[in-house]
């Protein structure tokens, strides 16, 4: 299980649930693409990465969609977008 970070202000604090956006900082050129077509705008400007780029983060994984948005958008391919399991017997749809 990958562990989540929240941000609050200027610090990170890890939480439990797993990850939704996996972010790979040293791919991302900092464009913001991702930033715009968030939905539930859960995305934010980070750190500087080794090339000098500012890196996107995840600001609340609890608030996100797994919609996928942000990683169609992304020119360098640096977002990975997870998304959670179903419970089981839960199928959706007429029964």
């Amino acid at each position: 299980m990958r562990a989540a970070v929240r941000w609050d202000g200027d610090e990170a604090v890890l939480t439990a649930a797993p990850l939704r956006v996996i972010i790979h900082a040293e791919r991302c050129k900092g464009c913001l693409l991702c930033i715009e077509v968030c939905p539930p705008r859960v995305l934010g400007v980070g750190t500087l990465n080794a090339a000098g780029y500012q890196v996107v983060v995840l600001l609340d994984n609890a608030r996100c969609t797994s919609c996928t948005a942000c990683a169609i958008i992304c020119p360098e391919s640096a977002i990975t977008v997870y998304r959670p399991a179903r419970p089981a017997g839960r199928r959706g749809g007429v029964a």
